[in-house]
C-alpha cells in the first residue's frame, strides 16, 4: 500500500519519523530516497528522538553507519550509502539488520535480499516553497497497515 503525504516543514517531517518510530522494532529496515536537503536525515532524527536516542542523530555521510542506542534497548542504525556503489560494498558494513532498527539513505537498490519486509520512504522538494511530497511504500506482509499508521493525526 502505498501512503503519500504533504509534509509543510522540517518540524512536520521530524513528526512523520516519530509516527514511522511507533511502528519499528527489531529487524525493521526503512530505506530513504530524495536529492540532498531532501528531508532524510531530518525523518530520520525524528524516528531518533521518539526511540530516545542518546546523543544526537547526524548524517553518517563519512563514517557511513552510526549505531545509536536507545532507552527501549533497540539500537537504531543510520546508515548513509551515498558513497557506496553496490548491494556489496554496503553487505560489507556487517549491520546487524535483525537486532537493530535499520534506516538507509541512498539505499534504493542497494539492499537486494536484506530483508523479506521493508519500508520505502521517497522524499521530493516541492519547487515553490519549503514543503516535501512523500511517498511511503511498505513491501511485505508486516506493512499491510502503514497508511491508516502513517495518517497525519487529527488536529
Amino acid at each position: 500500500m502505498t501512503t503519500r503525504l504533504t509534509i509543510p516543514d522540517a518540524d512536520a517531517m521530524e513528526a512523520l519519523g516519530a509516527r514511522l518510530a511507533a511502528l519499528l522494532a527489531a529487524g525493521d529496515l526503512v530505506v530513504l530516497d530524495g536529492p540532498l536537503g531532501a528531508g532524510k536525515t531530518t525523518l530520520t532524527r525524528g524516528v531518533g528522538a521518539a526511540l530516545g536516542v542518546r546523543g544526537s542523530v547526524t548524517s553518517p555521510t563519512f563514517v557511513l553507519a552510526r549505531e545509536h542506542p536507545t532507552e527501549a534497548g533497540v539500537p537504531l542504525v543510520h546508515v548513509d550509502a551515498y558513497r557506496l556503489n553496490s548491494a556489496v560494498e554496503l553487505d560489507d558494513l556487517d549491520l546487524d539488520y535483525d537486532g537493530a532498527i535499520v534506516v538507509v539513505e541512498w539505499g534504493a537498490g542497494k539492499l537486494d535480499g536484506v530483508a523479506e519486509s521493508w519500508i520505502d520512504v521517497a522524499i521530493s522538494r516541492a519547487a515553490a516553497d519549503d514543503s516535501r511530497a512523500v511517498t511511503i511504500d511498505g513491501h511485505g506482509s508486516r506493512w499491510g497497515e502503514l497508511d491508516a499508521a502513517l495518517a497525519a493525526p487529527a488536529t
